[in-house]
């Protein structure tokens, strides 16, 4: 009788073991709902896949099961291990940003961390935080332990379809639109995707505390991206950037999220950005070599004077000084403190104090790094200096990161705004932890890239680049003559046209909207440099009324003083929009309303527009009509009478 007692304990005690088994690698799953209640996250945990994740918008299947998770050093990984607790939050409260698309933001998620335990003694110290807001999801992974050096993300995206995509590809157009199933190699985000008609999503990132700017890989032949493998050092903890999937019914819809902002911290107690104004810009780099009548313009102080009171006469706000001011920006000695112009730099700047005009001044990484770039950027400050314009950055990805992270940060301490241009780290969100992070060349621009420049990479442009945050394309050339001009440094006539041009500078969206031209061909048009004045920031709203990724767009804005401004563009194509202006408040408006006539082109006839005037209210539609590569601008102001 013992014996037979004891095989069925054993058997019992199997049995028992086994069900714990099942238990653990059961399927678990885990949701997470919009707070509209829209979208839906799904995470499962198997013992088969691991832990992976869906998402689902409208009920629509948009990402398949992907896994998740990190790779350790020593060829482990979290793959297997299991979930043992969950805790659920919800925040539903608001931002007011120093400057931005809008004044008030709503900042409303709903939020689910998973506390994944690995086997053996390792402790369950591996949480997987996941936010829902009704426009995308966002997830990171917190980890740490003093056993593990380094990590690497396994975070995949398995599409439910073979979607079209475009990417961000540096100072050159932007890479597709391609089939998923086409794509093979690795990519730089953003990455913005089109399902169908209704569907729209961009993969990008937030908050990279420190480590490698996201790479996204495939395979040809599939659906599937992964993100890059690099290994990233952990420290006492390792906090991943957010992987930040967005979402919309249409693409404009992206353009005007604020997720990329909201995944960032507020700034710290300590500091004080109300001094933080962001504008309008004129630029001493295109300007030179231009002849007006007999004046030839040149990076000098007779031309900058000129600038600066046409900055002043218009409300603008800065005058970017461009390379070369400290001497030739790329030879070693070339100090950025008392080289060449130095002298006639401070004149300007104080000249321009007396004007109401900030003064940007260039920098690169020569003059940055062989001199002591806390000294440098304290000067500046000192000088009372508003800005700096840093190029050309040196470095791997990581080290560039973390390179343009100190700048901007004691560019803050002296009250310095920041550009940064020639292939920057691309934009996760800064300008919420640091409002100096106005703007950095993290797009085709349309001058520093015009060997190839079309109408359709600015279309493409603002759907992809644009969703990383402010981007600076210096967009406003008014000198469009036929054949090449006496510029220095690019000669070629813009392909666009004045009305477009226009259009462009409110429809990107940077906290320094530097324009490129002399005082003379914009007070050529006084109607769309009234225009361009009336682009008093920050923001009150915005909104992309329309649009299609490559074809075009229309934006509003409302600027400080209440008025609303409206830009279109289009790709090479004319065409006919309607816009319903029911976004005005109730009551009477006047409408000043500058498009292209039918004969203009953007090849060969760059210059022409008509104007017209009406009244106008919520009730009314326009109808716009764009010549190829033209555009609209409408300003409309409340009639008080």
């Amino acid at each position: 009788m013992k014996k037979h007692k004891s095989i069925k304990i054993y058997i019992l005690g199997c049995f028992l073991l086994l069900s714990i088994f099942q238990t653990v690698y059961a399927q678990k799953n885990y949701e997470l709902i919009s707070p509209n209640k829209k979208l839906k996250m799904t995470v499962s945990q198997s013992k088969e896949d691991g832990v992976t994740y869906s998402f689902i918008a409208d009920g629509k299947l948009l990402i398949k099961p992907s896994q998740l998770g990190l790779a350790l050093d020593g060829n482990s990984s979290t793959n297997n291990w299991v979930v043992a607790k969950s805790e659920n939050r919800k925040v539903n409260t608001v931002w007011k940003p120093v400057w931005g698309k809008r004044a008030v933001v709503a900042d409303k998620f709903n939020e689910i961390t998973l506390l994944l335990e690995g086997d053996g003694n390792v402790k369950p110290n591996l949480k997987i935080i996941f936010r829902m807001y009704d426009d995308g999801l966002a997830f990171r992974y917190v980890f740490s332990d003093k056993n593990v050096k380094t990590v690497s993300d396994l975070t995949k995206y398995n599409f439910a379809g073979d979607y079209t995509a475009c990417f961000y590809n540096g100072e050159n157009p932007n890479l597709g639109p391609k089939k998923l199933s086409d794509c093979d190699g690795t990519f730089l985000p953003v990455m913005t995707i089109q399902a169908d008609d209704s569907h729209f999503m961009a993969l990008h990132e937030a908050e990279l505390i420190k480590g490698s700017p996201l790479v996204l890989n495939t395979k040809k032949g599939n659906t599937s991206f992964s993100v890059s493998a690099n290994m990233d050092e952990i420290g006492s903890e390792y906090k991943s950037a957010w992987r930040v999937i967005l979402y919309g019914s249409t693409p404009g819809a992206m353009v005007d999220s604020h997720i990329i902002e909201l995944l960032n911290p507020n700034p710290s107690p300590e500091m004080d950005f109300s001094w933080v104004k962001p504008g309008v810009a004129v630029w001493d780099w295109r300007i030179d070599g231009a002849i007006i009548d007999d004046f030839k313009y040149s990076m000098s102080y007779p031309s900058w004077t000129r600038m600066v009171d046409f900055a002043s006469e218009q409300g603008f706000n800065y005058l970017v000084l461009d390379a070369n001011w400290y001497g030739p920006e790329f030879k070693q000695d070339s100090d950025p403190l008392k080289g060449n112009k130095a002298s006639d730099v401070k004149k300007i700047i104080q000249y321009g104090k007396n004007k109401k005009v900030g003064v940007w001044l260039y920098l690169n990484d020569v003059g940055g790094k062989k001199f002591d770039i806390d000294q440098t950027l304290k000067q500046y400050g000192e000088w009372g200096a508003s800005g700096v314009k840093y190029g050309f950055m040196t470095g791997t990805p990581k080290e560039k990161n973390n390179w343009t992270q100190k700048i901007t940060a004691l560019c803050a301490k002296n009250h310095l705004l920041v550009d940064f241009h020639d292939g920057p780290v691309h934009p996760y969100g800064q300008m919420r932890t640091w409002p100096n992070a106005v703007t950095r060349e993290f797009c085709h621009a349309q001058l520093d890239a015009h060997r190839v420049f079309e109408p359709k990479t600015f279309v493409t442009t603002v759907f992809v680049n644009m969703l990383s945050g402010p981007i600076d394309m210096n967009n406003g050339m008014f000198d469009l003559r036929q054949g090449n001009t006496t510029r220095v440094d690019e000669n070629q006539p813009v392909p666009s046209t004045v009305v477009s041009e226009a259009a462009r500078t409110l429809i990107v969206f940077s906290g320094a909207t530097i324009i490129p031209d002399i005082p003379e061909f914009y007070k050529k048009y006084p109607d769309l440099l009234h225009f361009i004045s009336e682009e008093k920031m920050p923001w009150k709203e915005s909104k992309t009324l329309d649009g299609k990724i490559g074809e075009y767009i229309v934006m509003m804005r409302q600027n400080q003083e209440g008025s609303f401004l409206v830009g279109a563009t289009t790709n090479e194509e004319s065409r006919t929009l309607t816009i319903p202006l029911s976004f005005l408040p109730k009551g009477n408006y006047e409408l000043t309303l500058v498009q292209d006539t039918k004969d203009s082109h953007y090849l060969t006839n760059r210059e022409s527009f008509k104007v017209d005037k009406k009244k106008v209210s919520k009730l009314d539609v326009i109808t716009l009509n764009l010549a190829p590569g033209g555009g609209a601008c409408l300003l409309i102001k409340k009639n008080n009478l």
